[in-house]
């Protein structure tokens, strides 16, 4: 394609405020990065996060967005493993060093040098986004909007699902929404039984996992009708700690998915008894994208998105930050 020298971007000048629409300089990729047209980019409570100063030190101005679907347009002149034409999705962990002692040990999510789109550096909320080579994911050249909430909320819902156990017949989620949505479908795929819990009276939500799938649904206040082999806890609320660890039997798994919580209440040890751990997860490897993004069309997962236009950012923010949204919201770009 004719590449454009400005494109148009929503960007974070602040935290705490509104992003702003704005007209940039389309990036020049350095030798191992590519350039990539956006096509969408999944709107992502990470994205909250930044927003909200929740997690510090963002790059400023940012362009946030991490749920990226896209084409390569133009590569550095080292860039050997994706060519010009390529459909591609790009996930929040942009870039590791592979030589510190995390990345020796295969455990490349937890880098110690790790950069992370949308937050470290600039992200898909803009027409045009740079990727390092090595974290970008092929994607079909049929890949739309409803790919994008798989980059993460895919991604990290399902790195989080891995850490549930093998062998689980029954499964709780707490916090029903884009993440929640896709891995219901996987874990309903192995024939797990699944048990979603909502905010308090979010009948929508309630109905829309039973419409999936789950054997029960109800507020997150409620315990289930039977004690669970393992929780995900995805809704970043610490008060739900405790409240999920009593729900799981002996030698049951809660899992923490999200990047950020508000903080655990204390609770009594009798319900963290019983050898049932408390974990949470970090980021994502590329193994976990290709495991992941080679399951998802054989189940097949079909994600439910709301769209939005690149200006309507912020709204899009607001209804996620408001529950109202069912699936995920994506932004529409090209």
């Amino acid at each position: 394609m004719n590449i454009p020298l400005e494109m148009n971007a929503m960007v974070l000048e602040r935290q705490g405020q509104p992003l702003v629409y704005k007209t940039l300089p389309v990036p020049t990729p350095s030798a191992q990065q590519v350039l990539v047209k956006v096509n969408s980019c999944g709107v992502c409570r990470t994205d909250l996060h930044v927003l909200d100063g929740e997690l510090p030190k963002p790059k400023l101005p940012l362009i946030m967005g991490h749920e990226i679907v896209g084409t390569v347009v133009s590569t550095g002149t080292e860039v050997k493993l994706v060519q010009v034409g390529d459909a591609v999705g790009i996930p929040w962990l942009g870039y590791t060093c592979g030589r510190c002692r995390y990345c020796l040990r295969q455990k490349e999510n937890l880098c110690e040098n790790a950069l992370f789109t949308g937050y470290t550096l600039d992200g898909g909320y803009a027409e045009f986004t740079l990727a390092d080579e090595r974290y970008c994911f092929p994607l079909p050249s049929s890949a739309g909007p409803a790919t994008a909430p798989l980059l993460c909320a895919g991604l990290i819902g399902y790195r989080s699902y891995t850490m549930a156990g093998e062998a689980i017949k029954s499964l709780g989620i707490y916090g029903f929404g884009a993440a929640a949505h896709i891995v219901i479908q996987v874990a309903i795929y192995q024939g797990i039984e699944v048990y979603a819990f909502t905010r308090e009276g979010d009948k929508a939500a309630q109905q829309f996992a039973l419409r999936l799938g789950a054997v029960w649904a109800g507020d997150s206040e409620q315990a289930p009708p039977r004690k669970l082999d393992a929780a995900i806890i995805f809704a970043p609320a610490g008060q739900l700690v405790p409240k999920a660890l009593a729900a799981v039997d002996k030698g049951g798994t809660v899992v923490c998915g999200g990047i950020h919580m508000s903080d655990i209440p204390s609770f009594p040890y009798h319900i963290l008894w019983g050898e049932r751990v408390l974990r949470s997860v970090a980021n994502l490897t590329r193994q976990d994208g290709v495991e992941f993004l080679k399951l998802a069309p054989r189940i097949p997962v079909k994600t439910q998105i709301q769209p939005f236009n690149l200006s309507q950012a912020n709204e899009a923010l607001e209804a996620l930050r408001q529950g109202r949204l069912t699936g995920a919201a994506v932004l529409v770009i090209s």
